[in-house]
């Protein structure tokens, strides 16, 4: 067990403070985050992340210094997170809900005491916390403790009773609920208790099965189940009423016309134009007898859901639409709406995320938990949302927290809040280099992992007027809201084409954007061994010789150094890197994924509502295509493997496969003729094939024209692990380097070359180590204007890639992080070089170099062959990708010791 402490101090300290770098992890004194003369860029934006104490970058355009104290814990060798909290009925005790356990801590000490752990019960091993909702009771003189869970994709789904000593949890029982098909898990999540006659009873929301049940718990018996919306989240009980949230609405109905699309485990409707759920709404259930009564409509995605102390109205959090539904509970009506986005200027930016509630014993002050802002905020209800209330409401300010604030429990004059992402993945690993057991030597390397992550609480004073008012003006400085002021000048007439434009809607030098999102690198996997970059070599395991398109591409137009994804996995990073932030629904289910992996956005739930850069660019008359983004490929797998596919691509045989997407407004733009991107059996020379093809056909024809945004997917550097029906790892990230050189030589040599922009990012760091931050990762920027044969330094993330591409194509921000983020104006200069064309590098391995059969294998070599075919490492992160870490390792490095606190455990059966 690991704890970490931390205080901050209240005011505008922040301001003043430095960011402590050490020398060789930044590249110039930081000092405040006040804009310099360049406009958009703080003096924050010449640093790493790197830096280990609070003030903590973060690779989405924030900044994390917390209110109060913060206290970290959890397991320093898995991804930790907190969900959720209750305060005992002792009122000494706080339990915090996280992914792998419960965590209890002492309030006058705010020191960890005690913690229960699922991996410490072989028969609940791999079960975890579900998306929040954790209560106490005291029955019989005993505090018992319920909260839901669930396994990754297996039906084991339960609510967990334990009982609490005063010193320690120990679990009484499991009382499990069965999937209804086609759900896999039945999903419980908010939980409620009642004793009623002298008996215990349990009602718990389904997320999985869309039901809201009653449960007697001395014996488990079900004494009445009721239909819901489509997935259930929170849970009030007012005297024979429960009202529940439903994160994706009504259940449809097929008969009305409206569009819908695909969730786990069925459909919800959405809005045609960005594939975002378009409804959210509240069930009123009578809980005497189980029968539904009305469903209120509220905002999008709703989540939380609390009552005022008298009872007398309901608050919901909008996770989706930014603001709290009001529900006069008497009525049973949505009496108001009060809008509590940080960024509350008319510009209809989303983005802060509300997701959880707090209400004051008055019932005038709530306190929501704004994720994305990384503050709570604090709302003067008024007389329209409350009995004591006066005025209207009004939003008296915003106290800073840890990342994603997703749980608040109020106490007295304190706030304890959980802080779902903590401050990322920053826990500094040791990989000892030097032979296997014998003779180490001395010199150690730290790297991080996108999943070594500890989890947080903060206790924070309830502050005064004074103290709000100092810590709002901070949570503004904090999410940099200076840009939105640069964001929103309005395009002058009569200015020059530029390649990034100084404000949008001025004209850019680019007609074409070409995007390409690949998968799970980092930094130092790829340009560790790049002499001008600060990488760090011996955790390079494919340079040169196996990326040597990569490695010229830094060479003939710009190293970036210094970029980052924003999320930690490709189920949070394909909407990182196509929407530049997630919804409340995949942060909840970060390293969980109960519902669905979503990479290849195929389940609503993780639209928001603004959508993606595709839309956004369609809404403002651009063309657009995509080349396997956004859908799945299908074809006959028992008739075709990665060996029978690369035959007849060197034979010149075609090959039968459809995409599909469940986003009508895609379907259009689809490249049929391009593999998509969810399966590894298909090299990724048949990909670059197709959009050579297509690109060379509307070279030939001068009528034709490139589309104004192109989104491709190039998956194949993920890699299969040592599965024998696929390539060696080094050769499949060669095939990637490969494609991705043909399709930069074809564009530099086209009639295009002069007016087309190339972006390549990695979705996500996830299956790798970097010595300055897991988030760290590869981006090229390929272009006539990019030829600046120099490092870039500056501090960028997926959103900063994202908004350069909107601000070239003349497009508003989608939400309030693109919004604010920096563009890459460093990366480009005004002078072209429209000589240059770009030569692809033959690859210098073997991309049909074949990982052998088990047959004749031993030891780690055959360990890591079974479990690479048993995890399916060749379907995009299904597998445990610490474990692929391990493997990748060893394919590379040999018997050079990667140690398993980085690692992880080699056979976790942890799906993600």
């Amino acid at each position: 067990m690991k704890i970490q402490f931390s205080t901050i101090a209240c005011g505008l300290s922040f301001l003043v403070s430095a960011f402590f770098l050490e020398g060789c992890h930044r590249f110039s004194p930081t000092t405040s985050i006040t804009s310099t003369s360049t406009g958009y860029k703080t003096s924050s934006d010449d640093s790493t992340l790197y830096n280990p104490n609070s003030p903590f970058i973060m690779p989405y355009n924030r900044i994390i210094d917390a209110a109060g104290k913060s206290v970290s814990f959890g397991d320093a060798s898995v991804e930790n997170h907190s969900l959720d909290a209750v305060l005992l009925p002792d009122k000494k005790t706080l339990a915090v809900e996280d992914r792998y356990g419960v965590a209890f801590f002492d309030i006058k000490t705010q020191q960890l005491i005690s913690r229960w752990d699922y991996r410490k019960g072989s028969d609940i091993k791999g079960s975890m916390s579900s998306f929040s909702g954790i209560k106490a009771i005291v029955h019989h003189d005993s505090t018992y403790i319920f909260w839901g869970a669930g396994g990754q994709g297996k039906p084991n789904s339960y609510v967990m009773q334990a009982v609490w000593d005063g010193k320690n949890a120990r679990l009484i029982q499991r009382i499990p609920f069965e999937a209804i098909a086609p759900a896999t898990i039945a999903l419980p999540n908010e939980v409620a208790v009642k004793e009623e006659a002298g008996e215990l009873y349990l009602y718990t929301v389904l997320n999985g099965n869309n039901q809201f049940v009653k449960v007697r718990v001395k014996d488990r018996q079900v004494i009445w189940t009721a239909p819901t919306g489509v997935a259930p989240f929170g849970l009030t009980l007012l005297g024979e009423k429960a009202y529940i949230t439903n994160w994706a609405g009504p259940v449809p109905d097929a008969t009305n016309g409206f569009e819908t699309a695909g969730v786990p485990w069925g459909s919800a409707y959405i809005d045609p134009k960005t594939g975002a759920l378009a409804k959210g709404t509240v069930s009123i259930i009578d809980i005497k007898q189980g029968k539904p009564e009305k469903e209120l409509a509220v905002g999008l995605h709703p989540n939380a859901i609390i009552s005022s102390p008298d009872q007398r109205f309901l608050y919901v959090a909008n996770g989706n639409s930014d603001y709290v539904s009001v529900i006069d509970a008497q009525a049973q009506q949505v009496t108001d709406s009060i809008f509590v986005g940080l960024f509350n200027r008319g510009n209809g930016y989303i983005g802060s995320t509300p997701n959880a509630l707090a209400i004051a014993p008055d019932g005038t002050t709530l306190y929501v938990a704004n994720g994305m802002d990384n503050a709570l905020c604090v709302v003067n209800l008024g007389s329209k949302a409350s009995t004591n209330g006066k005025g209207n409401p009004e939003i008296k300010g915003y106290i800073p927290t840890q990342a994603y604030p997703s749980g608040i429990v109020l106490n007295n004059n304190e706030l304890y809040v959980t802080n779902l992402e903590a401050v990322g993945p920053r826990i500094a690993n040791p990989v000892e280099q030097g032979s296997q057991g014998k003779n180490p030597t001395k010199k150690e390397l730290k790297a991080y992992n996108s999943h070594k992550q500890l989890a947080s609480i903060s206790f924070i004073p309830v502050p005064d007027e004074t103290q709000l008012a100092a810590f709002t003006e901070k949570v503004k400085q904090q999410s940099l809201q200076f840009r939105l002021a640069l964001t929103e000048q309005t395009p002058r007439p009569n200015i020059a084409p530029r390649p990034v434009p100084e404000r949008i809607g001025e004209p850019s030098v680019f007609k074409h954007v070409l995007y390409i999102i690949k998968e799970n690198r980092t930094y130092d996997q790829v340009l560790g061994d790049q002499p001008q970059g600060n990488g760090m070599p011996d955790l390079c395991i494919f340079g040169d010789s196996i990326t040597p398109n990569q490695h010229q591409l830094t060479r003939d137009y710009l190293l970036l150094d210094n970029y980052h994804v924003s999320g930690k996995s490709s189920a949070e990073g394909h909407h990182w890197a196509s929407a530049a932030m997630v919804t409340d629904y995949t942060e909840k289910s970060v390293r969980a994924w109960f519902r669905s992996y979503p990479h290849v956005l195929y389940d609503a739930l993780v639209y928001d509502k603004k959508g993606l850069i595709w839309n956004n660019a369609l809404d403002h008359g651009k063309t657009v295509r995509m080349y396997g983004e956004a859908c799945t490929c299908h074809f006959d797998q028992k008739q075709y493997d990665w060996r029978s596919l690369y035959q007849m691509r060197k034979e010149s045989k075609p090959f039968s496969y459809s995409n599909t997407t469940t986003i009508s407004r895609v379907r259009p733009i689809l490249a049929m003729d391009f593999p998509g991107c969810d399966n590894e059996t298909i090299s990724d020379q048949m990909r670059a094939d197709a959009f050579i093809k297509e690109l060379n056909e509307l070279n030939a024809n001068p009528n034709a024209d490139l589309p104004n945004l192109m989104v491709m997917s190039l998956p194949n550097d993920h890699t299969a692990g040592t599965n024998p029906a696929f390539p060696v790892p080094r050769a499949m990230v060669a095939d990637n380097d490969l494609a991705v050189g043909r399709i930069v030589d074809a564009i530099t040599h086209s009639r295009f070359a002069a007016s087309t922009v190339i972006f390549i990012t990695e979705d996500d760091s996830q299956a790798g180590w970097d010595h300055i931050s897991a988030y760290r990762t590869t981006g090229y920027i390929v272009s006539p204007y990019s030829r600046l044969q120099k490092t870039v330094h500056t501090n960028y993330n997926q959103t900063s890639m994202v908004r350069t591409m909107e601000q070239i194509l003349g497009l508003p921000p989608m939400n309030a992080i693109d919004a604010t983020a920096l563009p890459m104006f460093d990366c480009f200069s005004d002078k072209p070089d429209l000589s240059f064309k770009y030569k692809v590098v033959p690859n210098r391995v073997n991309l049909a170099e074949m990982n052998p059969s088990p047959t004749g294998l031993k030891g780690t070599s055959l360990r890591f062959a079974n479990l690479s075919m048993r995890h399916g490492f060749h379907f995009i992160d299904r597998g445990h990708d610490d474990l692929l870490n391990r493997i990748l390792w060893f394919t590379a490095k040999g018997k050079k010791r990667y140690p398993a606190e980085l690692a992880g455990a080699e056979e976790d059966d942890d799906d993600d």
